[in-house]
This record gives structure tokens, C-alpha cells and sequence, in this order.
């Protein structure tokens, strides 16, 4: 039996909310860089499916060469604004420069958006989960949380474009929810849900 799971990210709010997500797995759970790993990884994909089981893949052979047996995940996952042909999309990341900060970043998107209203700012959060096992076999799943684009940042419970995105079953943002609900609403807590099934059958 497997017992332990290394997840190709080095951001600790993601971290956090996997580990929340995979809890009752009885394995355990690490980031890349709490497994020893450092790695650039050319995310040169042209979907967030393609992006993630690149990472997966170029984590699980350092894992390999290392003659350590693991499951790794990875996850992609972005924004997308249908108002700005679905900007910022793969390169959610990216947009600005991998340096710029998400207020920035943010700012700059509200902004672009500005005089749009609220029915054209629609919007979505992507995420692609692929799993690696120990055998090589590759494990996708993906999923979305539809919503729209606010006027304004707010909230401090989330990362990344969790403050300009408002999710309409609570008239708030994600950056607004607690996390119990962010997870049962969001895009990496359904993708991550149907990943851990998959991984329960394939174990």
C-alpha cells in the first residue's frame, strides 16, 4: 500500500486546502518542497489538463530516480473571463509576470473590465488534478465553479483571484467564504473529490 502522496506545488494556501480536501486518506500528504524537491518545471501545455500531468510526471521521475515509491499529484488551475476571451486562462500564473503580485494582478483585471456589467463578466475557475502512480499509470480529472467578475477586491480568506471572484449562490467572493465552504464549492475542492475516488479504486 501506498502511503504517501507528494503534491507538485510549493504555495501553502493550495496546500492547505488539499490537505482539508484528502484528510480521511490514510497517507501521507507533502509538498514538493517538504519532500526534498526543486525542480523548473516547463509548463508548456496548451490546456490546464496537459499542464498538470506535466508537472505530475516530471515530479514522479525525480521521485523514481530517488528510488522512492509515491503517488504525486499536480494540479492546474486558472481564471477564466468570457468577457476577455477567457484571459487569463493557462497563464493565470503568468498574467503580468510570475513576480506581479495577485493585488496587482487583480486590480489590473477589474480595470479591463471596467463600465461592463454584471451580466457580460461572467467567469470561471478551471482545475485540472492528474495523479502519477508508482506503476506510471496517468490519472485526469477536471472541473469548474462558475461565477463572475466584482467591481472591487475584496475579502481575506483566499489567494491568488479568490478577491475579485464572486460566487453567486453567496453574493460574496471566494476570498469571503470560510474555508469549509470554499472546498465544497470550489474547482480544486471538486476536481480533488473526484480524484480522491479514482485513487480509492485504483488503490
Amino acid at each position: 500500500m501506498i502511503k504517501k502522496i507528494v503534491f507538485a506545488t510549493g504555495n501553502e494556501g493550495k496546500m492547505k486546502e488539499i490537505r482539508a480536501i484528502m484528510a480521511d486518506m490514510k497517507c501521507e500528504i507533502l509538498s514538493q518542497k517538504e519532500a526534498g524537491i526543486v525542480a523548473d518545471i516547463d509548463e508548456n501545455g496548451t490546456t490546464f489538463e496537459e499542464n498538470a500531468v506535466i508537472k505530475a510526471k516530471a515530479i514522479a521521475d525525480i521521485l523514481t530516480k530517488r528510488g522512492e515509491k509515491a503517488i504525486v499529484l499536480a494540479d492546474d488551475s486558472g481564471l477564466e473571463i468570457d468577457y476577455l476571451n477567457k484571459e487569463p486562462g493557462i497563464y493565470s500564473a503568468r498574467y503580468m509576470g510570475e513576480d506581479t503580485s495577485y493585488d496587482v494582478k487583480n486590480a489590473n483585471l477589474i480595470e479591463r473590465l471596467q463600465g461592463v456589467e454584471d451580466a457580460k463578466r461572467t467567469a470561471r475557475f478551471v482545475c485540472a488534478v492528474a495523479a502519477v502512480m508508482p506503476d506510471g499509470q496517468v490519472l485526469t480529472t477536471v472541473a469548474t465553479m462558475e461565477g463572475r467578475i466584482g467591481c472591487e477586491i475584496k475579502g481575506e480568506n483566499g489567494f491568488g483571484y479568490d478577491p475579485i471572484f464572486i460566487l453567486e449562490e453567496y453574493n460574496c467572493t471566494t476570498a469571503e467564504l470560510d474555508m469549509e465552504r470554499k472546498n465544497a464549492a470550489s474547482h480544486r475542492g471538486k476536481a480533488l473529490r473526484a480524484m480522491k475516488k479514482k485513487l480509492e479504486i485504483a488503490l
